[in-house]
């Protein structure tokens, strides 16, 4: 029988999208501690291949198979290059440059790219007024935290930035691809795996090539739980985690999540790490904030709205 989805989430979903934020917002953290010693490529494809033998591990033992067929995997392999390979990649590289709670917040625009892109892209999801209000709030704000550099020189801190929105617009066309795992009947943690496989499968050589790892000095103890906890945490569990929540919550209240992430991460990034955010940086997550929540309906709910701006 069908879990039945609730629109008004209880103390479980709110936990559980807490955790979620957490594990997420702490993803950034440990990629700044691991790109600290280990070339981006490296930590991208030990967080991917460790995700992936986890969760290759798990779907026999609960039960699952996965698809044979030469359709499926080419499918999870344009769905791990848009979904991994790309967006993780760009993230490290960019934090190379720039603080964790930054990247952060800058990846807390992905929604508002989606909106953009399947606006495009599909005929079911054409954006609304209210959307396209939001979309524009949402990137005043990205504006406003990039900030006038990007018009007087372009430095590493502006291509470190430049890097995650990228990633944003990588996650946005593989929201849209992956519509089709649901007409092939796939489970969610089917295609978690499946993507997260082929994405190790192009990683391996392409990280030998560049990063030649075996020629790297051997990290220390915190980068090796860096980059365990960033594919246990906040991949494998939150992975499990994320569907949960949109089985029984639905995609809207899921969206939630996005308010969160960059919480969490500025709160590990400034405790732990020391970094500090500028004023305009908070203001552009304010204005994020605000965008998605019009794009996302709560606001108008909010505000009593008329229905004319219904989604």
């Amino acid at each position: 029988m069908a879990t039945q989805v609730q629109t008004t989430m209880g103390g479980l979903e709110w936990t559980l999208l807490v955790t979620l934020s957490d594990f997420w917002g702490g993803s950034f953290f440990f990629m700044e501690v691991a790109v600290a010693s280990l070339p981006p490529l490296t930590v991208v494809v030990l967080r991917v291949g460790l995700a992936a033998l986890a969760l290759n591990i798990l779907l026999p033992l609960a039960g699952v198979r996965m698809p044979h067929g030469l359709h499926v995997w080419r499918a999870f392999l344009v769905m791990g290059i848009l979904n991994n390979l790309m967006p993780f990649t760009l993230i490290v590289w960019g934090q190379t440059h720039i603080d964790s709670g930054l990247a952060s917040i800058l990846n807390a625009t992905t929604p508002l790219l989606t909106v953009l892109v399947a606006h495009v892209l599909t005929t079911d999801e054409k954006a609304t007024s209210a959307r396209m209000l939001g979309v524009v709030v949402g990137f005043i704000g990205v504006a406003l935290m990039i900030g006038p550099d990007v018009l007087r020189t372009f430095d590493g801190s502006v291509a470190g930035q430049l890097a995650v929105l990228g990633a944003g617009v990588s996650y946005a066309f593989a929201g849209i691809y992956g519509r089709r795992f649901v007409r092939m009947e796939l489970s969610p943690m089917t295609t978690a795996t499946g993507q997260l496989t082929a994405s190790t499968v192009i990683f391996i050589p392409l990280t030998l090539v560049v990063d030649q790892p075996w020629a790297l000095a051997l990290p220390d103890g915190w980068t090796i739980g860096a980059v365990i906890a960033l594919a246990l945490f906040s991949t494998v569990l939150a992975y499990v985690i994320y569907f949960r929540i949109l089985a029984t919550a639905g995609a809207t209240n899921l969206l939630l999540v996005t308010f969160l992430v960059p919480v969490s991460a500025i709160l590990l990034g400034t405790l732990i790490l020391g970094e500090q955010l500028d004023v305009r940086h908070f203001t552009g997550m304010a204005l994020i904030s605000v965008g998605l929540a019009v794009i996302d309906g709560r606001l108008r709910r909010l505000c009593g709205s008329p229905a004319r701006f219904k989604r």
